[in-house]
């Protein structure tokens, strides 16, 4: 779109919601308006205010390139927290840049190579963190990032932050907030709810994804707020009991009296939507929850073209598990054992299969405080186990965070790659905060927003976080600690919210995650599919990967000796090889 004096082009990717007030601004001061999008009042602010005097005005989701005739340059923005990707780099003489990767893989001249470093990390984290991405020469901007590139010029620039997240995390945890805990909690609902009332704005049907957790329970509980009518809901459900959340899901749904739609996953889903995922994700991703993800999201567009989420709560309210373990008692305690003592403890407890833990812990579950309930505690065990051997948080959490600790053990000729780049890390002393920090500068956009952006676009289904608004980020870092995690459990905040709409029996029970049993499906369902994926002489030909590596880990994972670990290593190599088989032009290591 051109602004209307013709002197700025723009190309946008997103959702503005405050351009209402923007164009309210722009037609006070004199701007005339041809159409009512919030893509023609961002042109024109911009040509009105320049894009440094307009970005810190947007709140919204958002990727745009805008060309300045007059100057012959090209500024490439991207969203503070990552909701929308965009890609760049050099193909011969042209800058280049995109959405999706697929679009740059078209470009003549598109050279396709593999990016062994970002092999080497994808391996650790499931997904290419920014700024790469898995082709050589071609980036991820970063979130909250702009970058200019003046025409005629060679080579690529380097991007600098409009908004840093360290930065907001610095001041807000130097002012917190003051005030009692309900006064707190009633600053959050009410950012909260004005979170959820703008992105509920649209002319065309809104939903909400609802896993009957806190975070999606408490945006659909807001949602009430702000509709004359009951919000439509949707959720999938699975046979096994220990991954299906539909229960508490649909209890939520009839208390808050929303019109409720559930799918049962089956066998056929799992195989059709396998299928999809390499084109789906432009790059490998092996989060697994990408498959339930893509599921509810396909399910959902059938009856709306908008869906609010509930993703971020947990990074900002310190709602994972892991957190806890690192908890400064906890931590604290387990330093004062010898390095070679916590390594035993680590090691005996990850020597226990996860199966056994959670045979074993299931027998005292109804006796154990609520927040130790854990649905597949075994899983947590495992994670427990492998904090115990570091001497510095950075490191443990690093480790935590890795699939595959040391990538050289499968990519052939990587070398040894020891533990890999550090995590972000803040310079403060509570380390459930820099985990969180870590958690929002690169789990949360690499992962967790790839997953729902890449899932609800390839339906045509645009997904909302209402909780990952800017201004509701600045204020959580200000919440203390203790109104986040809270009893040895976190989310404090969140609950106490939560518990003005809901009967907490509804939802103060143990976090469950939305993962899928990987496991048994690559067994049962898939197990066509991974073997010829894994097959030994295409690994040989293709050299990426360590063929007698991965045939002993499939080997192990079909005799059930390597289920927890082992399942979901395969997981990445799987996706890897489905991607370079569905990538276009082929992609050459």
């Amino acid at each position: 779109m051109l602004s209307s004096g013709g002197r700025f082009a723009i190309t946008y990717n997103g959702e503005i919601y405050n351009f209402k007030e923007l164009r309210r601004r722009l037609a006070g001061a004199g701007v005339r308006f041809r159409g009512g999008s919030d893509t023609e009042v961002l042109v024109e602010a911009i040509a009105a205010w320049g894009v440094a005097g307009t970005v810190p005005l947007l709140n919204g989701m958002f990727a745009f390139a805008v060309w300045d005739r007059d100057e012959r340059r090209l500024t490439l923005v991207r969203d503070r927290m990552g909701e929308k990707p965009l890609y760049y780099g050099r193909i011969g003489a042209a800058f280049v840049f995109a959405s999706e990767l697929k679009a740059l893989c078209q470009y003549p001249g598109f050279s396709g190579t593999i990016d062994r470093h970002a092999v080497r990390e994808y391996l650790r984290h499931d997904c290419v963190p920014s700024p790469r991405s898995i082709y050589e020469g071609i980036s991820k901007l970063p979130p909250g990032h702009v970058l200019h590139v003046e025409a005629g010029t060679a080579g690529v620039p380097a991007s600098r932050p409009y908004w840093s997240l360290a930065e907001v995390a610095a001041a807000g945890l130097a002012d917190p907030l003051d005030g009692s805990a309900d006064e707190i909690v009633d600053q959050v609902e009410s950012a909260i709810a004005t979170s959820v009332g703008l992105r509920m704005v649209a002319d065309v049907p809104v939903g909400a994804f609802l896993s009957g957790g806190v975070d999606s329970s408490l945006v659909v509980a807001l949602m009430r707020q702000h509709s004359a009518t009951a919000p439509r809901t949707f959720t999938i459900g699975f046979d096994d009991p220990a991954y299906d959340e539909s229960p508490q899901a649909e209890r939520v749904a009839r208390h808050l009296g929303t019109d409720h739609t559930e799918l049962r996953v089956g066998t056929d889903d799992v195989v059709r939507a396998v299928g999809r995922l390499p084109t789906i994700y432009d790059e490998p991703f092996a989060d697994s929850s990408q498959l339930p993800s893509f599921l509810v999201a396909e399910m959902t567009r059938r009856h709306v073209t908008v869906s609010l989420s509930g993703d971020g709560g947990d990074e900002l309210f310190a709602g994972y598990a892991r957190y806890q373990l690192f908890d400064r008692r906890l931590w604290s305690a387990s330093r004062q054992l010898p390095r070679t003592v916590r390594a035993g403890v680590g090691a005996a407890l990850g020597a226990v299969p996860p199966a056994a833990w959670d045979r074993t812990i299931g027998w005292a579950r109804p006796v154990l405080p609520r927040s130790l309930r854990q649905s597949r505690p075994g899983d947590k065990v495992q994670k427990m186990a492998r904090i115990f051997e570091h001497d510095s948080a950075r490191s443990a959490y690093s480790s935590l965070m890795s699939r595959w600790d040391d990538p050289a053990q499968v990519l052939a000729g990587a070398g040894s790659s020891g533990s890999g780049p550090q995590a972000p890390w803040l310079d403060t002393s509570s380390v459930v905060d820099q985990l969180m920090y870590s958690d929002q500068a690169g789990y949360l956009p690499d992962d967790i927003l790839t997953k729902v952006d890449r899932a609800t676009m390839a339906v045509g289904l645009e997904a909302r976080v209402p909780l990952l608004d800017h201004h509701l980020v600045e204020l959580a870092w200000r919440v203390p600690l203790t109104c986040k995690l809270r009893g040895g459990s976190g989310k404090w905040v969140l609950r106490r919210i939560l518990a003005r709409h809901l009967p907490p029996e509804l939802f103060d029970r143990p976090k469950m995650g939305f993962g899928v049993p990987i496991g048994s499906w690559l067994r049962e369902p898939l197990r066509d599919w991974a073997e010829a994926l894994l097959d030994r002489r295409r690994l040989a030909d293709e050299g990426l990967f360590a063929p007698q590596v991965v045939r002993d880990l499939w080997t192990d994972h079909l005799r059930r000796t390597d289920e927890w670990v082992g399942g979901h290593k395969l997981w990445t190599i799987l996706m890897f090889q489905a991607w370079r088989d569905a990538s276009r032009p082929p992609a050459r290591a």
